[in-house]
């Protein structure tokens, strides 16, 4: 078996959850040192499948064979395929908030001498293993201190503190900026030309065509097509037909803006770091938006975009140090989420997972959280008014679940933020600050959610749409702001932008 040039097969793989064959038959070879690209929708069964692999799905729950390095294997749990060498970072990110980075990195694997936990040792080892991946921070940092990417970029530290030889990445740069994306594909090829191999589950399909060796596509729990490629040659609109089963001639809706009046005002607003004093990270920002436009928001990771979102929703992060708010011309005053929502404001987080749901309710529950005043019939919750509402969006939103009676948690991402979505639209809101919409779907999820905003900027509603992607900005607002440092550097419409004007003006204070 020396001589097989396959460091895994996968065969005939099938798993089923109760009414759903999330997988079929699939089939997956990936070759000794290359970097291998799964592409497919949301709910496709990409995650299923490497759960599989994992040991997270142990074996005895699926059908099908594995072989690694040559031999069967039976993972019972995801301990025995890290013994093998396989390590997976999954979409969702699984570090402890409360404890340190070292701590996070080490943490069931700590490294000891004379029975205690050698923590120099395990400081010295996390400052090499974050050099790495491009990580320069304190190892004793709290994770919850770090902003989304920066813990991605943990995990996959963590990962590579293990001695993998097969290293599964579910979206990793789904949270990540260009210039950290970039620094991860770049961590890949090296660790590619060290005879690691990577499997790379992503729907970002230029770093699919910067990248990819070889390329698997699923639909709908199959494999359509599985082909080797040259990195830099991949067929992005092949990846895309395959994916949908259609073609999809222009990744952004058709869209006819028609902006009204300006209803929705932030003036000089500042904002300080809750842990450290002193720090701004709003400076005397002010924009507006009006009715029916979409007004979108680049910066850098750290530029400060979210930071300003959540404070504008009720204060939601920092120390508010001053500013004023006006909607329709008024000035408010909006101290906390639930006074925000009255106002008529809505946020769409960009962490789904620990700020958009509760995981353990259901669609149904979901969709009516943020507005329960809406179906209290005489004192009590209207059981008909809750199932009727989950309904209507679950058809409109098109959210692909056998009920709305589900729990959130057995969603594919793609159909987590629809309901995300679903949450604020049932609100009805006059302005809508949607953080990273699209992060970690897939292309024609994304097409859909696109076509959301049209339809809720084209009933007048003012859209915020915060994105890492500066073509999703470009092909999707009339109106650009820049923040770098916690300023807001520059306003471009839409006919004076391009990914240049936007990251000069994401990179310096001021544009002469």
């Amino acid at each position: 078996m020396e001589n097989n040039p396959y460091i895994l097969q996968m065969q005939s793989i099938t798993k089923q959850f109760p009414g759903v064959k999330a997988l079929d038959d699939v089939t997956l070879e990936v070759r000794r040192g290359t970097i291998h690209v799964i592409c497919g929708e949301n709910g496709a069964g990409k995650s299923t499948l490497m759960k599989v692999l994992s040991g997270v799905y142990p074996y005895g729950s699926y059908e099908g064979k594995i072989f690694f390095m040559g031999s069967e294997m039976k993972f019972r749990n995801i301990k025995e395929s890290e013994s093998a060498g396989i390590g997976i970072i999954h979409q969702e990110l699984t570090m402890i908030p409360e404890l340190s980075v070292t701590e996070n990195i080490f943490v069931g694997n700590e490294i000891t001498r004379k029975g205690l936990v050698d923590w120099d040792e395990e400081r010295r080892r996390t400052v090499e293993i974050l050099k790495r991946v491009g990580l320069m921070i304190n190892p004793d940092t709290l994770i919850k201190h770090l902003g989304v990417g920066q813990q991605q970029l943990v995990e996959i530290a963590k990962a590579l503190s293990k001695n993998v030889k097969l290293l599964i990445l579910d979206e990793p740069t789904s949270a990540l900026n260009e210039d950290d994306s970039a620094n991860l594909l770049n961590l890949m090829r090296e660790l590619k030309a060290n005879d690691i191999t990577c499997i790379m589950i992503s729907h970002k399909l230029n770093e699919v065509a910067a990248i990819a060796d070889a390329v698997t596509v699923i639909r709908d729990g199959h494999t359509v097509e599985s082909y080797e490629v040259e990195a830099g040659s991949v067929d992005e609109d092949k990846i895309i037909r395959a994916m949908v089963g259609r073609s999809i001639e222009n990744r952004y809706p058709e869209h006819v803006s028609n902006p009204g009046e300006v209803i929705f005002e932030v003036s000089d607003w500042w904002v300080e770091d809750p842990e450290v004093e002193g720090r701004m990270v709003c400076k005397g920002s002010s924009f507006n938006v009006r009715a029916g436009e979409i007004v979108g928001f680049a910066g850098l990771m750290g530029a400060g975009r979210t930071e300003l979102m959540r404070s504008i929703f009720g204060h939601n992060y920092g120390i508010f140090r001053g500013g004023t708010l006006k909607i329709k011309g008024k000035e408010v005053k909006i101290n906390s989420v639930e006074s925000a929502i009255k106002h008529g404001i809505a946020y769409v987080p960009e962490d789904r997972k620990n700020l958009g749901l509760n995981l353990l309710d259901s669609i149904r529950q979901t969709i009516v959280s943020a507005d329960l005043d809406r179906i209290i019939k005489r004192g009590l919750l209207s059981f008909e008014e809750e199932q009727k509402a989950a309904e209507k969006y679950r058809e409109s939103v098109r959210i692909k679940a056998p009920s709305v009676d589900v729990g959130v948690n057995t969603l594919s991402g793609g159909n987590q933020q629809k309901v995300v979505l679903s949450k604020w639209m049932y609100t009805e809101p006059d302005v809508l600050i949607l953080d990273e919409p699209t992060r970690g779907i897939d292309v024609g999820a994304k097409y859909e959610i696109y076509k959301l905003i049209h339809e809720l900027a084209d009933q007048g509603k003012a859209v915020v749409l915060v994105s890492s992607e500066l073509p999703e900005l470009l092909g999707m607002a009339d109106r650009i702001y820049t923040i770098f440092e916690g300023s807001i550097t520059g306003e471009l419409a839409k006919e004076e932008a391009s990914q240049e004007a936007l990251m000069k003006r994401m990179t310096i204070t001021s544009v002469s």
